[in-house]
């Protein structure tokens, strides 16, 4: 999502902390995994409750550090509450323990079949890297954290230097309410520094990874847990350009909604979004001039406003000079970077304009890598196969956007539009129509991922389907019915839902968690 560089005065934790938090995490994961669903849940409901009511505080703080308007983090802190208490539902439901039995049959079809009994169990402490761009959503408590905490993973909290006073006070509100509801001392932990979070990674009692950040840093931490002795699962969510396609019906049925929209989506949270749409792809025609100027007047009447930090502004003025130095490229509205007087640095939106696919895809190594900011190119295209072809050669994206006719009696050109359909499943993890990207609802649907670079795994970092990323099936074969865990026992008395024999199973509602 970023790509801004570590400052050097960001802190580093001490190696003696580093080893005391990572042994408390590995004495903690025993006792977190036994945890009941029940009481978990218990545990992330109470991290809700105490982020909720402490908002007020976390908001002001966050408002001073980032830039970002109180309205905005209030909303943040909301979803990161939002989807603590929905992986606190998942939990308490058992859904996410999997469990799935086979009875011994001795007349199975190729032979006789042994009792199978196989549930997940977690994978064990995880550190989590913090996002830039959102210091609450994807930050400290954010999905990452949640998510392994409700895998019943103990976690260690890599903070991103963008947020260091937000990160920890929210780190210290997350650890007292764990504490409050029974966790074990360990089950979360918060560093500091760029090598902490390389020494954290490489330890041996860390079993898996999530980042949200750059493509370059995010490989770099990739490779690093690849290549330790034993490797671990690293699931990263890097960089994505998000493409959107408008066809001629689109354009022709609402051309001033499309540009308002586009505008609207590219600069929101001064374009640090990950979802941002980097590329809009219009139909050449008569009136694409006049579309194209429409998207400029817009642009510009959007009033500068801040970035994280000055890294991260530096950044983006150094991408912004790649993609206009780039050929084939026209620099329609160049927004200014300027420092206010309290030192903050203030950027207005830019557009560049790429003549067609073809000049796109002669500079691709440059146009279709992510630009983190308010800047956003618009490419002309003659031919619906330009346009499958080109998605058929793009790296993985976050998103890709189709804008058809919305007119009564369905979409014009419906199969025309089918292969174009195809190809986005192929290049992304979620597929928009008419609509913008910008906005991931936190649901039990969602998937938030996609394709390399978008992301390292096919998992979704977003939604309750991420608690997937910290849990592995175990298999108890004819294991005698007192050695057995709960989920697993043949009076289920934790009442988690089962399939046995490849049917559901009746839980007994008098039943009662063990």
């Amino acid at each position: 999502m970023s790509t801004t560089c570590l400052p050097a005065t960001e802190p580093e934790t001490a190696p003696e902390d580093i080893e005391r938090l990572l042994a408390l995490a590995a004495t903690a994961a025993p006792w977190w995994a036994r945890f009941t669903p029940s009481a978990r849940a218990d545990a992330l409901v109470a991290v809700a409750d105490a982020l909720d009511s402490h908002s007020d505080e976390l908001v002001t703080v966050a408002a001073e550090e980032t830039g970002y308007a109180p309205a905005r983090l209030s909303g943040e802190v909301k979803r990161t509450t939002v989807q603590l208490r929905m992986f606190a539902d998942r939990v308490r439901a058992g859904v996410y323990l999997d469990v799935t039995i086979d009875r011994a049959d001795p007349d199975f079809v190729l032979g006789p079949r042994p009792e199978l009994r196989r549930h997940q169990v977690p994978l064990g402490p995880v550190v989590v890297f913090a996002a830039s761009n959102f210091p609450f959503a994807f930050s400290v408590a954010g999905t990452d954290t949640a998510s392994a905490l409700a895998a019943g993973c103990p976690v260690v909290l890599k903070a991103h230097p963008g947020h260091l006073r937000t990160s920890a006070a929210t780190a210290a509100i997350v650890h007292e309410a764990l504490s409050g509801a029974g966790a074990p001392d360990g089950v979360f932990a918060m560093v500091t520094g760029r090598q902490a979070g390389v020494t954290v990674l490489r330890d041996a009692r860390i079993t898996a990874a999530a980042f949200t950040g750059s493509v370059r840093g995010g490989r770099a931490l990739f490779d690093i847990a690849a290549s330790r002795p034993t490797p671990i699962p690293f699931y990263g969510e890097l960089g994505s350009i998000n493409p959107v396609i408008v066809t001629e019906e689109a354009l022709a049925e609402r051309a001033e909604e499309i540009a308002s929209g586009f505008v609207a989506s590219y600069t929101l949270g001064t374009g640090q979004f990950c979802t941002k749409p980097g590329v809009l792809l219009l139909p050449r025609g008569a009136d694409t001039d006049q579309v194209i100027d429409l998207i400029a007047q817009k642009a510009r009447e959007i009033t500068a406003t801040p970035m994280l930090t000055p890294d991260i502004a530096s950044g983006y003025e150094h991408r912004l000079a790649e993609i206009t130095e780039a050929a084939g490229t026209d620099l329609l509205v160049k927004g200014l970077v300027a420092t206010d007087d309290a030192g903050t640095r203030q950027v207005a939106p830019s557009l560049v304009s790429v003549a067609s696919v073809a000049q796109l895809r002669e500079a691709a190594d440059v146009l279709l890598e992510e630009c983190f900011g308010p800047a956003a190119l618009v490419v002309l295209y003659d031919t619906e196969e330009e346009v499958e072809d080109l998605l058929a050669g793009l790296g993985g994206a976050l998103t890709i956007s189709i804008h058809t006719a919305r007119e009564a009696g369905g979409t014009p050109g419906g199969e025309r539009y089918q292969r174009l359909v195809e190809l986005a499943q192929q290049r992304a993890g979620r597929v928009v129509f008419n609509g913008w990207p910008t906005g991931v609802a936190v649901t039990h649907a969602q998937h938030h991922g996609g394709p390399y670079p978008a992301a390292t795994s096919t998992q979704t970092s977003v939604g309750t389907g991420a608690v997937w990323r910290f849990l592995r099936p175990v298999v108890f074969q004819n294991t005698p019915d007192e050695f057995l865990p709960p989920a697993l026992q043949e009076g289920n008395p934790l009442r988690v839902p089962r399939t046995i024999d490849g049917e559901p199973e009746q839980v007994s509602s008098t039943t009662t968690e063990g």
